[in-house]
């Protein structure tokens, strides 16, 4: 990771072709997400992945980059 004083902005988007963001597994996105909101961070709402049919959504770091949340309880997707 780098950082630069006085970068300009970089417009960075989840669905970007590249490593634009970090996606993190949790158990519980309802339980995750909770603890977020408590620390007024804003959520996206959550979506479901076509592909393997398991939950996520996004939120933004401090500095507005998008960061994902991946539901993963260990349990097969439906």
């Amino acid at each position: 990771m780098f950082s630069f004083p006085g970068a300009p902005p970089r417009p960075s988007w989840p669905e970007a072709q590249g490593l634009r963001h970090l996606a993190f597994r949790v158990q519980n996105l309802e339980l995750v997400l909770a603890h977020l909101q408590q620390h007024q961070v804003a959520c996206q709402e959550i979506r479901v992945d076509a592909y393997t049919g398991r939950r996520f959504c996004f939120f933004a770091d401090p500095d507005g980059l998008p960061l994902e949340l991946y539901e993963d309880s260990g349990a097969p997707a439906e």
